[in-house]
């Protein structure tokens, strides 16, 4: 049984799970978009702090790699980066994808985020696969299948998970696939430059 440090910045929430032994404690704030950076490291030493684990304890660290806040995104890789450099651990990146689907009980189903403007990021699972795909809300409706996420959407055959409880999920699921580094996944260019067209 490891312990660990995950963190989520990859949306508009803040998750961070420290696990020790058989406690684990989760720090979650909603809706704190573009504060991820003013608020991560105190919520990384809150649950650090409870569950009484140092970063040196830590087996490895985890961040959440995408896709949503460009920002968000980076401010989770490279905290997570640091925190593995410093104490010469591992690292497992997690996309919000898997998160999610780490915690459906289904086959054939897809993981839907919001990308805001009516459109998605999308992934298929099951005999539903696809890869991560940016889609507009007329090709989220007509996948057919099961949709699950973390979020409040108004799609047809949508279900919304609670994204603080599927993180600590995942990360145990996950933990054979440790690495030395992880990097973004970003499914489309950042506003900025799609905007210099």
């Amino acid at each position: 049984m490891s312990n660990y440090l995950a963190i989520d910045t990859s949306s508009r929430h803040l998750t961070v799970v420290a696990k020790k032994g058989d406690d684990v404690i989760t720090e979650f704030l909603p809706d704190c978009s573009m504060q991820h950076s003013v608020l991560l490291m105190d919520e990384v030493e809150a649950a650090l702090s409870e569950a009484d684990l140092a970063p040196a304890e830590c087996d490895f660290f985890c961040a959440v790699t995408g896709p949503g806040s460009f920002t968000g995104i980076r401010i989770g890789v490279a905290t997570a980066k640091g925190l593995a450099l410093g104490a010469g651990k591992k690292l497992l990146g997690l996309t919000a994808f898997d998160v999610v689907a780490y915690n459906v009980n289904s086959k054939n189903f897809c993981v839907i985020i919001d990308a805001a403007h009516s459109h998605f990021y999308a992934k298929g699972y099951g005999q539903n696969a696809f890869g991560p795909s940016y889609i507009g809300r007329d090709e989220a409706e007509a996948l057919g299948c099961p949709l699950f996420g973390f979020e409040d959407l108004t799609l047809k055959n949508y279900q919304k998970l609670n994204i603080s409880r599927c993180l600590p999920v995942a990360v145990e699921r996950a933990e054979g696939n440790l690495s030395d580094d992880i990097s973004a996944l970003y499914v489309r260019k950042p506003q900025a430059e799609e905007n210099k067209k």
